[in-house]
């Protein structure tokens, strides 16, 4: 009875008719992100280049932070990268029932997959953001490995899921308090500082908020994602932390898990008022 029941789910989410306007959202969103742009598509990778060329040479040549890091252009445009994709899917998933209010209140259509949609249009760009990670790599003499790029899919995967459920919360909060939009930019800038993305946790002499700040799943992510991929001596001190890497994991896992269920059961109690809050 069970598995009958599953299987009924996943056919009718997974239906010819659900991919067809699944793949049709995200054709629709990616176009309109970039609509009216002079170099349109190419922003996707500017944006975190350009960021990357203003931290570099604040933090490199003003402030000194990073001379010591191996690697360093490689270790701040991964960090700047993987933070990118994840401010970039929730930003954008956080107004996305609102921004399609016209075609919820005309047409029958499942919410969950305008979310799906818009997170599906920042891992495109998350993409050819990777690949100018790759070519950074080359150029300072960083081997690719097959282990390492299958590492770091892994923590992308995690930053995925982890923004998702963020994304569900914060797109069914939005639709009935707006000041939310405010509030997460705040969040953003302020979560940007207390991740490390510039700099290594080496710098944070304060053992107790170091601690705190690796409660942060995007502070694992970043941080694994460097040493696994780029293997710098510098990264490895936050698996010391809490006696192992394997605890370290358990826990964001446990806060990206928490997250998830919270932000798809809030959604789901709320979608059925979507039509009458926009």
């Amino acid at each position: 009875m069970r598995n009958a029941i599953l299987h009924s789910v996943s056919r009718r989410l997974f239906s010819k008719e659900n991919k067809s306007l699944f793949l049709e959202l995200v054709r629709t969103d990616f176009k309109l992100r970039y609509q009216g742009s002079f170099i349109g598509y190419a922003w996707s990778l500017l944006k975190p280049l350009l960021l990357f060329v203003i931290l570099y040479i604040v933090f490199v040549y003003f402030l000194k932070v990073g001379r010591d890091i191996e690697h360093y252009p490689v270790y701040l445009l991964l960090g700047i990268v993987m933070w990118n994709f994840f401010t970039e899917m929730t930003v954008q998933s956080l107004g996305s029932i609102v921004g399609r209010g016209d075609l919820i209140r005309k047409i029958k259509i499942p919410r969950w997959m305008i979310v799906l949609a818009t997170s599906a249009s920042a891992s495109i760009n998350l993409f050819f953001s990777l690949l100018v990670v790759f070519i950074f790599m080359a150029v300072n003499g960083v081997p690719v490995t097959l282990a390492g790029v299958g590492m770091l899919l892994l923590y992308v995967a995690i930053t995925y899921v982890f923004a998702l459920g963020i994304s569900f919360l914060l797109s069914a909060l939005y639709v009935r308090f707006r000041d939310v939009s405010y509030i997460w930019e705040i969040v953003l800038q302020a979560g940007f500082y207390a991740t490390p993305i510039i700099y290594p946790l080496q710098m944070v002499k304060n053992v107790f908020i170091e601690k705190i700040l690796i409660l942060n799943p995007l502070a694992l992510v970043i941080q694994g994602a460097r040493h696994d991929l780029i293997n710098s001596e510098q990264t490895l001190s936050f698996t010391t932390l809490w006696g192992s890497r394997p605890v370290m994991i358990v826990v964001s896992l446990s806060i990206i898990v928490i997250f998830i269920v919270v932000g798809i059961a809030y959604f789901k109690k709320q979608s059925r008022y979507f039509a009458e809050n926009i």
